[in-house]
């Protein structure tokens, strides 16, 4: 049977783990999660094999990410499976803190802002959940001074924020990007996936098929990108459209009509009380 992975609970020990290993001239590669893994996460620990000597995820549903009516509570926790899961692939340490140990004395007063980014798309629906999220990367990336710390290209805000982030501060840690993990029919996976129902979970492909269209229309411009994509929504009145947008990769501000080149295409959805995102790069003709 595998070991599982060492799991660490407070600072001081992830500190002690470390500075070990840095001494045995090892390279650290970091994967920060909420828990609830699946083979999204999966391929983030893949791809950190092969980057980095010792890997390290860290467990921790951050409550400074979510806001009043979102689904802190009932966020998916399952520790156990998680580091089973991790163990069959022979992670060596999981971080796993508890609240109080993050924030000792509740949310910190020093916070790590998005600035406008942040308060668009996900932040717009999501108030002050950037904040949150930079905050708690910073943290971790003090906390574990990793050399590779892992993130999905799912998340195409988040990982926007936290690339500009660690440039601006420059924290000296390469993000590798991890492309997205998707079903057989094209849904992107995610821990929430689980709260759909099987009409929901048939509707939710809609995301993907609409961003199939966008990308498939995208050498006729914005206009037929935007409209290929909103042909897919109307005929699925489960899925309550949020937004669709197209953004330059390089600001994350949306293309103006005469735009040209690579471009992402993000969606944001809600199936029931299910909130999905996904993205799609392109290219505008």
């Amino acid at each position: 049977m595998t070991a599982r992975p060492v799991v660490l609970e407070t600072i001081a020990d992830v500190r002690t783990a470390i500075a070990a290993q840095r001494a045995a001239g090892r390279s650290i590669a970091l994967t920060p999660t909420l828990g609830a893994l699946h083979d999204g996460h999966l391929a983030h620990v893949a791809r950190a094999a092969e980057l980095a000597d010792v890997r390290v995820v860290s467990i921790f549903v951050n409550p400074t990410q979510f806001g009043q009516g979102e689904d802190l509570e009932k966020y998916p926790r399952d520790l156990d499976a998680d580091l089973d899961l991790l163990g069959s692939h022979d992670v060596a340490y999981v971080f796993a803190p508890s609240v109080t140990e993050m924030y000792p004395s509740g949310p910190t007063a020093t916070v790590v802002t998005a600035g406008r980014i942040g308060t668009l798309y996900e932040g717009a629906a999501r108030p002050g959940h950037f904040d949150g999220v930079l905050t708690v990367v910073a943290k971790l990336l003090d906390i574990v001074t990793p050399d590779i710390v892992t993130f999905g290209q799912k998340d195409a805000q988040q990982l926007f924020l936290v690339r500009r982030m660690i440039d601006d501060l420059n924290i000296p840690v390469r993000v590798e990007i991890i492309d997205t993990v998707r079903e057989s029919d094209g849904l992107a996976l995610s821990s929430r996936n689980r709260y759909l129902d099987a009409k929901e979970r048939r509707a939710a492909r809609t995301l993907s098929i609409a961003l199939e269209a966008a990308a498939s229309s995208a050498d006729r411009g914005l206009d037929a990108t935007l409209a290929a994509a909103q042909a897919a929504f109307m005929g699925e009145p489960l899925v309550k459209l949020d937004y669709f947008k197209v953004v330059q990769p390089k600001t994350f501000i949306p293309v103006d009509d005469d735009y040209r080149g690579k471009a992402i295409a993000i969606v944001a959805a809600t199936l029931g009380g299910t909130r999905l995102i996904d993205n799609e790069q392109l290219y505008l003709n």
